[in-house]
């Protein structure tokens, strides 16, 4: 896993779902690319820039630790994303030709939201032929298949929180799952799994070896 690319087809979804395994990924020298497909201009609150979100984004992936020529950003309505399928599925090709990752993480199968749905599809028709992990957001789904663990020290759950804390708005509005000791638990329900203090886990869409 020297090449990771990260799809978030909103700003702030990599962080909630997997922003614990990129700490620990970016730690041991990999390569990580996140790409963020709306910055939800269309629900930014009345009295707060419109490009907020984008900017809050921004930060949390230096707070990561993410280069910035490595975060990418797009400007798809949200959700909307179903009107422009093929546009997203071309803007995904040419993130494979130009990363060639060894592992996509990406919206789990079982994630409602239509724009989540979206991007899983078109992930992985995109990158059939790449390892492809579900990441878990428990508030959108229906199901989810824990399947792969990746075991996290504390110190990579505190830089999951640090990097979510960049988002004030969402903070600021009181979101169940945009808490510490959400992540925080959630991390060690997923640590118990594997014997571990903390973990995140994912389904395994497709596993190449």
């Amino acid at each position: 896993m020297k090449r990771v690319l990260a799809l978030a087809p909103h700003t702030d979804d990599v962080e909630l779902g997997c922003g614990g395994t990129l700490a620990r990924l970016l730690e041991e020298g990999a390569s990580v690319t996140v790409a963020a497909f709306s910055t939800c201009r269309e629900s930014i609150p009345s009295g707060l820039p419109p490009d907020i979100a984008g900017a809050e984004f921004a930060r949390a992936m230096r707070l990561l630790g993410v280069p910035g020529d490595d975060v990418l950003v797009y400007d798809y309505p949200v959700r909307k994303f179903s009107y422009h399928r093929q546009d997203l599925l071309e803007d995904l090709v040419r993130l494979r030709s130009r990363i060639r990752p060894d592992l996509v993480l990406l919206p789990s199968e079982h994630d409602i939201h239509q724009d989540h749905q979206v991007i899983a599809a078109e992930g992985l028709r995109a990158f059939k032929e790449t390892s492809v992990w579900g990441y878990e957001l428990p508030w959108n789904q229906t199901a989810f298949t824990a399947q792969a663990f990746v075991t996290l020290e504390r110190r990579h759950i505190e830089a999951k929180w640090r990097a979510l804390g960049a988002y004030r708005t969402q903070v600021d509005l009181g979101r169940s799952y945009f808490r510490q000791d959400f992540i925080e638990g959630l991390a060690r329900v997923r640590g118990v799994q594997v014997k571990a203090e903390f973990a995140e886990a994912f389904e395994v869409v497709r596993l190449r070896v």
